[in-house]
């Protein structure tokens, strides 16, 4: 494993440091609030085991049982001997995120099983797959690029609702599910618990103020086929723009499968290709929660491009400027010193980094800072999150930091806010 090399120094994924926090006034979670955030996932985790047909049918349930009690003991294990490792886990020490996930994990594997949440992954990514085209089509008529732009993210925090990892957004899945276009209509009033929302907007509309002859070409050649069958024209074939209006590559780190990478993510792919961006969408090597995987990711891609076979989605694929790429993790958080060769290789020249999902862009990586431009998009959906960033449940992050070193974004912005009125405080503002 190696490191993304847009990594500032002292670089550190785990946002929280349960460790170090002990019983105070404030009210704040500690390592214990923790330890049972956990333990209110094992309903849920023991459920879909139950369901898992990897497993012997006659074992099934001795094996969910296993888990169930193993990691029961391994959680109860820390919680009265907090700076030592579980019995047998020398991995869940110190305690963090990222080592609770894997502990979680390791006690999943050692009971029989490796993809306990694959029947719902497919079959919501399914359903997803066919409402695609819709948002597709209601983004492209959205208005300007930074419109857009603000649509799509939007969508991504609707998407990002469907996590089966956390209690609260499980027993809305499992009470029916919510719709994307309601969540994503009723998104918490801004501001949000991080919001950087204007800042990404006003970056992409300096640069389309900049080159919006362009822009606006690109726009109107690239509406679906759907979009100009139903206006009773031939669909015009997408061309991309001459040059990127913003990032030249962008890497994508996704999240949940379903309405998740298929409603949120990749439409804001679909979105930069139209900028001219390369667009990697970075995916799990291994299963984990209801988490997408590069195996499964590939033919959803295939299937949404073959769906507009003449739109960005279509071009991009067939390009290979948009294409999946295993980041090597089988965790549902990230630790991006901890990446596949492949990864770290494709995201070398990347300008632009997205992190996506409560795990990756909240509780692991949150306040990291690259030589690139990043940002860090999702939704929470824990209480104990909420509170320690002074927010609400179901509240949105949307956290943008402008790269150390010298960018495609941070330049056009800058080159842009000379002529166009929009300052460079607003559009680099952290």
């Amino acid at each position: 494993m190696s490191a993304l090399r847009h990594l500032g120094p002292g670089y550190a994924c785990n946002t929280f440091d349960y460790s170090t926090r002990t019983p105070a006034e404030d009210g704040l979670p500690t390592y214990r609030d923790w330890i049972e955030v956990f333990r209110k996932s094992i309903p849920t985790f023991k459920a879909h085991a139950l369901t898992d047909k990897t497993v012997p049918e006659a074992g099934r349930e001795v094996a969910a049982e296993r888990f169930a009690a193993e990691f029961t003991a391994a959680l109860d294990a820390l919680l009265a001997h907090p700076t030592q490792p579980a019995p047998g886990y020398p991995a869940s020490q110190p305690l963090n995120c990222f080592n609770l996930c894997q502990l979680r994990e390791d006690v999943l594997h050692a009971a029989g099983f490796t993809d306990i949440f694959a029947d719902v992954k497919a079959a919501e990514s399914a359903r997803a797959l066919a409402l695609l085209p819709g948002v597709c089509a209601e983004l492209d008529g959205a208005g300007g690029l930074a419109e857009q732009f603000g649509l799509a993210l939007r969508g991504v925090f609707a998407g990002n609702i469907f996590d089966l990892g956390a209690a609260a957004s499980a027993e809305l899945h499992a009470a029916g599910g919510v719709s994307f276009a309601a969540t994503r209509d009723k998104l918490l009033p801004r501001p949000w618990a991080v919001d950087d929302f204007d800042q990404v907007l006003a970056l992409v509309a300096a640069a389309e103020q900049r080159v919006r002859p362009a822009a606006s070409a690109s726009s109107s050649a690239s509406a679906p086929a759907s979009a100009s069958a139903a206006a009773g024209s031939p669909a015009a074939a997408f061309a991309p723009p001459a040059q990127p209006l913003l990032w030249r590559k962008a890497a994508l780190f996704v999240d949940n499968a379903g309405p998740d990478v298929v409603l949120g993510m990749m439409p804001l792919a679909r979105l930069l290709v139209k900028m001219g961006a390369e667009v990697l969408l970075m995916a799990n090597r291994g299963a984990t929660i209801n988490d997408i995987t590069a195996a499964e990711l590939g033919p959803l891609l295939a299937a949404a491009a073959a769906a507009e076979p003449a739109g960005p989605l279509g071009w991009g694929v067939g390009s290979g400027r948009l294409r999946v790429v295993c980041s090597g993790s089988d965790m549902p958080v990230i630790d991006l010193s901890r990446l596949s060769e492949e990864a770290v290789a494709a995201t070398a020249d990347c300008d632009l980094v997205v992190l996506e999902g409560m795990g990756r862009a909240i509780e692991t990586n949150l306040n990291c800072r690259l030589t690139c431009d990043s940002m860090k998009l999702g939704m929470i959906k824990h209480p104990e999150v909420a509170a320690l960033l002074g927010g609400r449940m179901y509240d949105c992050v949307c956290r943008y930091h402008p790269g150390s070193e010298s960018s495609t974004g941070t330049a056009a912005a800058a080159a842009a806010a000379a002529g166009t009125g929009v300052t460079t405080a607003a559009v680099g503002a952290v």
